[in-house]
């Protein structure tokens, strides 16, 4: 007879701890985290009942596997999405176990995990399940699995009929996600197969010219001489009051109010579309006049490396030939993504980051400047800028409010979490920095433009994973409206310098002139959180999901707070609008069958004592790279050893995929030794493609090296043909 402690165990481990795990913990994080939108409680709650029968009665290792993999994708999805802004793909399934995956993607001011009591709940909920298991295995009755099912249908059906705005997270838990996609594709396979009708290519003309055909705001050129774009790190527009209130979208407490009051004396753009995520991506659409990649392929500004003529149609190099001095200046170090030889390649004259600056950071930061300390050095780079006698472009860009967030202390108290004290922390920063530029008088002879590279977005605001940020200020302030109408982006800024300046405008560049009004719309792309989003410029914006589903709402402009819903639609039509995303991300290989890009700059590089984060101490910038299917793709590394001491270094090369470890057949790299110098070739195929894929490189010891060779040459495979077979010798008679 077991005593009434082990009974009521037992009644605990039976019922309370299973249903805490799939049912309990779930739908109370979803609440705490204000994720209450009843889609997302009815997905918790169907596919909780569905794991909850399926493991009743069940033996360990039948249960457990279940268990564990809904554990895993309750904590992986949480940190993620605190991390990244999304949901985890399928394919980052089998990360959901790395350490790093915790580590990296949630290194926060406070670090470990985002949400370390709900992880704890979730393990602990399924030890107590695995305590006890009953003698007698009572399974639930196969009819009851009818409930869950029917709660399933529900969802999918309301999802049809009465489709919501809200995040992906929020309407859907994530095995749900991954099911309904899987679905989906599933249909839309068997949609193609039996629709032979020929497939037709979209026109997607409206979408590339450049279009300088608006009514003049200043004169035929703007009485600024030089030009200075502000590149905020992660800033949506909905920061900016003026912006909202003209959208109409509802107003929350103030993000940024200091901003907001020079936006008041300037001229802002509500309807501002980012074009994707990732800062290389934002810096080529906003500098070369095109759409960045609308997918996760190699980004455009690593293609332009192999691509000179191209090069020469971005702004820094158009100001350069016509006697601009031009400069880049970021708060991080230049290696990753390639900033390094990408800026250059745009046509900066200088590309400076972190090693250029002398003043002392307020505060430690993996990513490199602190704003507050980043705007104290670019003013002292400006100063250096007025001495000189020719004009002169400087881009700035800043770090602070990149995940995982650079705040003093003081402002973490006053903030609810260090993303809005980064924010503030920013907001007062930049205030100070213009107000210096206005003291010393560089308003008065300069184009400001105050932008953003991409937007971490804001909760529940619609869109503002592409909403922009763009604000003028120029000399000419009283001929320019504090708010500029239409629809404009990322693509227009190169045209719209071109434009103030009275330049010519080179006619394969995309875009309008912000210094410009225009009497019709225009359309828009953007893919930023796994959406596709297209505004043909008229009152009709579709968007695109990662079901393969679209919905057309009626819409004046791009940004805004509500739109009325018109329907859904897929198949044929849903693929012209991926098919035009396509045909914009056209390669700048020119039709190459093959790419090759040379990553090394042989510039003396300090080592670290240790290793602490593949990101920051990463020593080469061949990130996100896109490789095709059915090729290979060979890697040759060089590296002169530069006054090593006698225990030279320790090297390591890591590769990664959607920011996530893969092992790949690479040959470990041999202790770099003082006079010995390293070179190194191997090669792995891909009978995948690959995207989003990521070389880490790095290093520790004590001296310095020089990277003379960082090659990566990616061809197809030639797929040997059959030879005939030889006649019989019978034949040959």
């Amino acid at each position: 007879m077991h005593p009434p402690s082990s009974r009521l165990l037992s009644s605990v481990s039976l019922w309370l701890a299973p249903a805490s795990l799939f049912l309990l913990i779930p739908l109370l994080s979803r609440w705490y985290l204000n994720w209450q939108h009843p889609y997302g409680y009815l997905s918790d709650l169907a596919f909780g009942l569905l794991l909850l029968m399926l493991c009743r009665g069940r033996p360990r290792w039948f249960a457990l596997p279940l268990m564990l993999l809904w554990l895993l994708c309750q904590i992986g999805s949480l940190e993620m999405i605190e991390a990244v802004g999304r949901m985890p793909e399928l394919n980052d399934l089998r990360y959901l176990t790395d350490p790093q995956f915790i580590g990296n993607s949630t290194a926060g001011s406070s670090g470990g995990l985002s949400h370390p009591l709900t992880a704890a709940a979730l393990l602990l909920a399924l030890l107590l399940s695995l305590l006890h298991r009953p003698r007698r295995r009572e399974r639930a009755a196969p009819w009851l699995l009818a409930l869950p099912v029917a709660l399933l249908l529900g969802h999918a059906g309301s999802q049809w009929y009465q489709p919501s705005e809200v995040s992906q997270w929020q309407q859907f838990n994530l095995p749900h996600k991954w099911l309904a996609e899987g679905l989906s594709r599933v249909q839309l396979k068997l949609e193609e197969h039996l629709d032979d009708t020929p497939e037709t290519e979209p026109d997607i003309g409206s979408l590339t010219q450049l279009d300088l055909n608006g009514r003049k705001l200043v004169a035929d050129r703007g009485q600024a001489r030089n030009v200075l774009i502000i590149t905020l790190e992660g800033i949506p527009g909905a920061y900016i009051s003026a912006n909202r209130t003209a959208l109409n979208v509802p107003s929350g407490p103030p993000l940024m109010p200091k901003l907001s009051s020079w936006a008041e004396r300037g001229m802002s753009t509500p309807d501002y579309v980012l074009h994707s995520h990732q800062t290389i991506r934002g810096l080529y659409a906003m500098l070369c006049g095109d759409y960045s990649k609308l997918d996760s392929g190699t980004p455009k500004g690593v293609e332009l490396l192999n691509n000179s003529s191209r090069s020469r149609q971005c702004l820094p190099s158009q100001l350069r030939q016509r006697g601009f001095s031009t400069h880049f200046l970021q708060g991080a170090g230049l290696r990753f993504m390639a900033k390094d030889k990408i800026m250059p390649q745009m046509g900066f004259q200088k590309t400076l980051g972190r090693d250029w600056f002398r003043n002392k950071p307020n505060l430690e930061f993996p990513w490199g400047m602190d704003d507050k300390a980043y705007f104290e050095g670019a003013l002292g780079y400006v100063k250096q800028l007025r001495r000189q006698r020719q004009p002169w472009m400087l881009t700035l860009l800043t770090v602070g409010t990149h995940q995982p967030y650079s705040a003093p202390e003081e402002y973490l108290q006053r903030y609810p979490d260090g993303k809005q004290a980064a924010v503030a922390y920013l907001d007062d920063a930049i205030d100070g920095f213009l107000g210096q530029l206005e003291q010393m008088g560089v308003l008065k002879n300069t184009l400001v433009i105050v932008t953003s590279d991409e937007s971490h977005g804001i909760d529940n605001v619609r869109l503002a994973s592409a909403w922009g940020l763009n604000l003028i200020l120029a000399p000419e302030q009283d001929r320019l409206p504090a708010l500029k109408g239409g629809v404009y982006g990322h693509v227009d800024m190169t045209a719209s310098v071109l434009d103030y300046f009275g330049l010519p405008v080179p006619g394969n560049l995309i875009g309008r002139s912000l210094f410009r009004d225009y009497d019709s719309g225009r359309p828009m792309i953007s893919y930023t959180n796994g959406l596709l989003r297209l505004h043909d410029g008229q009152e009709t914006f579709s968007e695109c999901d990662f079901q393969q589903v679209c919905r057309r709402y009626r819409s004046e402009g791009f940004i805004a707070a509500n739109a009325e819903f018109l329907g859904r639609f897929r198949g044929r039509e849903a693929r012209l609008i991926s098919r035009s995303a396509a045909l914009l991300d056209q390669s700048l290989q020119g039709g190459q069958a093959g790419q090759q890009y040379q990553f090394a700059t042989r510039e003396r590089i300090r080592l670290k004592d240790s290793i602490h984060d593949d990101w920051t101490d990463n020593l080469i910038g061949a990130q996100y790279l896109e490789m095709p299917s059915h090729s290979r793709t060979t890697v040759t590394l060089k590296i002169r050893p530069l006054k090593l001491d006698r225990a030279g270094a320790r090297l390591l090369l890591k590769t990664k995929e959607y920011d996530r470890d893969i092992n790949l057949a690479i040959p470990p790299l041999p202790p770099l030794k003082p006079g010995q110098p390293l070179e190194l070739s191997f090669d792995f195929a891909n009978e995948k493609a690959r995207k989003a894929f990521s070389f880490h490189l790095l290093a520790e010891g004590h001296g310095a090296i020089e990277i003379t060779d960082f090659s990566v040459t990616t061809l197809p495979i030639e797929v040997p043909t059959l030879a005939e077979p030889s006649p019989p010798a019978s034949a040959l008679r």
